[in-house]
């Protein structure tokens, strides 16, 4: 007790000594006041405080480092994937610039149904979709009857709902997605990759971004073999050349180039650690504010890292 609590004990009297030690040890609370055993009201006397371990509130700054992320980013949606497989792999009739637009869809995930939605809450349909994706009527009905055979998309009384292996929102787990690994993918951030890239030639560049999450380092970012490793010190980075023939790309320096033009509020998406004896080399990381499965411990990392290729 501090000099004003001792001063405050001792000027009590028998009767109120013993009502406060009972209620320390069984008072009740009572619409906020603290009410001891005998039904004496004594929150004059005593003060209720809660109390946190140091994990707890390091628990929660993590979760409000994570939230103000995500609020700085538009919010996010799961991307859901199978770990070290690629999209062509999984999505085979899918083209490199499909994989782009499938992303951007992804973004207008409906929150905890899976329903294609405006932010509103608004029902995306399919005439609106084909708007916000801006392709012709006869490209759009192909690239659109391309999801819909890969069971990425699935439409019911007009309205569209996505495949929750695909893409989620919403804390709660879908049932049938326990195999698969997700990480968050910024929605505004994606949005506005979109808008730059999305609706010309430069939309295949875009789509690298969707095609490297299945090698993401969890809690770093960077392109690896393993990428659920939880031991930062056991971690294989993907060099450049190999990730150029995962992807499909004859001439690495072509994949570098296409890599290095994605830019976001002019920094870039992907940053390159260079290899002083091989330039095809590289070690390849991504900014975390267009995709991040990690904690805020491996959010200040990357974070830091990034702030290198600025």
């Amino acid at each position: 007790m501090n000099r004003a609590q001792v001063r405050a004990w001792r000027g009590m009297t028998a009767v109120q000594k013993s009502r406060v030690g009972d209620a320390l040890l069984n008072a009740t609370i009572r619409d906020g006041a603290i009410i001891a055993p005998d039904g004496y009201d004594v929150s004059h006397r005593l003060k209720l405080e809660i109390r946190t371990t140091e994990a707890q509130r390091k628990h929660a700054k993590d979760r409000s480092t994570m939230g103000l992320f995500a609020d700085e980013n538009g919010g996010f949606v799961f991307s859901l994937f199978i770990s070290c497989s690629t999209v062509a792999e999984r999505f085979p009739t899918l083209t490199q610039s499909d994989m782009a637009r499938l992303m951007f869809i992804g973004t207008y995930t409906g929150y905890e149904d899976g329903r294609l939605r405006y932010d509103n809450g608004t029902p995306l349909l399919r005439t609106s979709l084909e708007k916000l994706v801006g392709l012709s009527r006869a490209r759009f009905s192909e690239f659109y009857n391309r999801l819909v055979t890969e069971d990425i998309l699935r439409e019911e009384d007009g309205e569209i709902d996505i495949n929750p292996t695909v893409f989620q929102r919403g804390g709660s787990e879908v049932a049938g997605t326990e195999d698969y690994q997700r990480t968050r993918l910024y929605r505004r951030t994606v949005r506005d990759l979109y808008e730059a890239y999305g609706k010309g030639r430069d939309v295949k560049q875009l789509a690298i971004v969707y095609a490297v999450i299945p090698f993401l380092h969890f809690n770093t970012n960077i392109v690896c073999y393993n990428p659920q490793e939880y031991n930062a010190e056991k971690l294989k980075p993907m060099t450049l050349d190999k990730l150029a023939a995962l992807l499909h790309y004859s001439d690495t320096q072509k994949l570098k180039i296409a890599m290095s033009s994605v830019m976001l509020g002019g920094r870039p998406v992907f940053g390159f650690v260079e290899d002083v004896n091989d330039k095809r080399k590289r070690r390849v990381i991504v900014n975390p504010r267009v995709v991040f499965a990690g904690n805020a411990d491996g959010l200040r990392q990357v974070r830091g890292i990034c702030a290198l290729f600025n």
